[in-house]
C-alpha cells in the first residue's frame, strides 16, 4: 500500500514537472524563450535553476563584463569567468551567482593553454576584453634613472591577438557560438590605433571562427563608465577639462545595461545570430562639448573648459600617459577628435534585406535608454556637499 502510494506520487510530481514552462526571476525579462525548453535545462528558469548552457566570459570584470554576468546568474547560466589578476578582484561578482553555478579560472593571455582550460567544456564563449590605454610597467636599465615604462599589453594583443586566440581555440576545442564584443567605429583608416586594431581584430575572429557573432556598441555610459565620470573627474583633479578641437566631434552613447540585454538574447538563440553583427547605439548623439555641459549642470561644478588643439592635447597627453591609469592618452585624442556614431541611421538600419542585414537593438526588441534617464544616478556623487546640500530642510 505504502508502496503504491509513493509510485503514485512520484508520477505525479513526474507530470508537473513535464508541464512546467520556464519564468524569470526579473520584473522585466530579458530571456525571450519563456516556454521552448532545452534539453537539459533543469527547474522553472531564472536563478536557482540550470539553463542548460554553458557559458566562457573573457573580460567579465570590465564596464560591459559585470552586467552579462548578472544576466548570466540571474537566468540560471553555468559560467566560466576567466580571472588574470587576484582573486579579489573578481569577488564583486560572485554574488551575482547562486553557489557553484560559477567557476573562476586564472589563466594568462600569453599562454594559451591556460585560455583552453578558461573555456573547458563550455558551449558559447564571449570575449569582452579591452582596455582604452596600452598597460605598462616599470622595468629595470643599466643608466640613469635605472628605470623605464614598458608596455605590457599594447592594443594589437589585446584587440586583435587575443581575440584570434580566442576563436582559434573556440575553432579546436568544438564550442557551438563565439560573441565577439567589438566597436561601432572600428575602421581600418581610422589615425586611432585602438579603432584600427578593433577592426583588425573582428577580421581575425572572422576568420578563425567565421560564424562568430560580432556585437559592436558605442560609447558605453553607465555607473562605472569612462565617458560621463571622465569629465567629472577631471574637473576635480586638473585645472582645466580640454576639448579636443573644441569638443565639436559627435557621440551616440549605449546604456552598458542594454548592450548587455542584446547579448543576453544572443546566448538565448544563439544559432539566430551566427554570422551576424549587431550594432549597438544610443537614441541621440551628442557632441563632446554637449556632453561637458550636460554633465556639469548635473554635479555642479564649474570647471575652465578650454578648447585645445588636437597637437597641443597630444602633448599633455604624452605626459599624462605615464600615469598608471591616465586620464588621457595621445591615442584617446585620436578617438575623441573622431565622430563616435553608427555608419547609418536606425532608418537604413530597418530598410536593410534580411539576408546581410546587421541588427540593432530595435531588433532585438530592447528600448535604448537615454543618457537623461541614468546619468544623475552616478553623477550627483560629485556634487559639493553631496546630493542634499542644495536642498532645504536636511541641516
Amino acid at each position: 500500500m505504502l508502496l503504491a502510494a509513493t509510485t503514485s506520487k512520484a508520477q505525479k510530481v513526474t507530470a508537473i514537472s513535464r508541464t512546467f514552462t520556464r519564468t524569470l526571476s526579473t520584473n522585466a525579462p530579458v530571456v525571450p524563450r519563456i516556454t521552448d525548453r532545452r534539453e537539459n535545462e533543469v527547474g522553472p528558469g531564472g536563478r536557482g535553476s540550470d539553463a542548460g548552457l554553458k557559458v566562457a566570459i573573457f573580460g567579465a570584470s570590465g564596464l560591459l563584463g559585470r552586467y552579462v554576468c548578472a544576466h548570466l546568474g540571474t537566468n540560471g547560466f553555468m559560467t566560466y569567468i576567466g580571472n588574470r589578476g587576484d582573486d579579489l578582484e573578481m569577488r564583486f561578482l560572485k554574488p551575482m551567482f547562486e553557489l557553484g553555478r560559477s567557476r573562476f579560472v586564472f589563466y594568462s593571455p600569453r599562454d594559451r593553454d591556460s585560455m583552453a582550460e578558461v573555456i573547458a567544456d563550455a558551449d558559447l564563449v564571449i570575449n569582452a576584453t579591452g582596455k582604452y590605454y596600452e598597460t605598462k610597467h616599470l622595468i629595470e636599465k643599466k643608466s640613469f634613472p635605472y628605470f623605464e615604462y614598458a608596455t605590457n599589453y599594447s592594443f594589437q594583443e589585446t584587440n586583435v591577438d587575443i581575440p584570434r586566440t580566442i576563436a582559434e581555440l573556440c575553432t579546436e576545442l568544438q564550442v557551438d557560438n563565439l560573441i565577439h564584443v567589438s566597436s561601432i567605429n572600428a575602421n581600418p583608416d581610422s589615425k586611432c590605433v585602438w579603432t584600427k586594431t578593433k577592426y583588425q581584430g573582428e577580421m581575425a575572429v572572422r576568420q578563425a571562427y567565421p560564424w562568430a557573432t560580432i556585437v559592436r556598441p558605442s560609447q558605453m555610459f553607465g555607473h562605472e563608465d569612462r565617458l560621463l565620470n571622465w569629465f567629472a573627474n577631471v574637473a576635480q583633479r586638473l585645472p582645466a577639462v580640454p576639448l579636443i578641437d573644441g569638443g565639436h566631434a559627435l557621440t551616440q552613447p549605449v546604456y552598458a545595461v542594454n548592450v548587455a540585454d542584446a547579448i543576453q538574447k544572443i546566448i538565448d538563440a544563439p544559432e539566430k545570430f551566427e554570422g551576424r553583427t549587431v550594432d549597438c547605439f544610443g537614441p541621440q548623439d551628442y557632441s563632446y562639448k554637449e556632453l561637458a555641459e550636460f554633465v556639469y549642470d548635473i554635479t555642479g561644478q564649474t570647471p575652465r573648459v578650454v578648447d585645445a588643439p588636437k597637437d597641443v592635447a597630444t602633448i599633455a597627453a604624452k605626459g599624462l600617459n605615464l600615469l598608471g591609469t591616465p586620464m588621457m592618452t595621445p591615442d584617446l585624442v585620436e578617438l575623441w577628435s573622431e565622430d563616435f556614431i553608427p555608419t547609418m541611421t536606425q532608418e537604413e538600419y530597418d530598410a536593410q534585406p534580411m539576408k546581410n542585414k546587421i541588427f540593432t537593438l530595435k531588433d532585438l526588441g530592447i528600448d535604448a535608454v537615454p543618457i537623461e534617464k541614468i546619468a544623475f544616478n552616478y553623477l550627483h556623487r560629485f556634487r559639493e556637499g553631496g546630493h542634499f546640500a542644495i536642498a532645504k530642510g536636511y541641516h
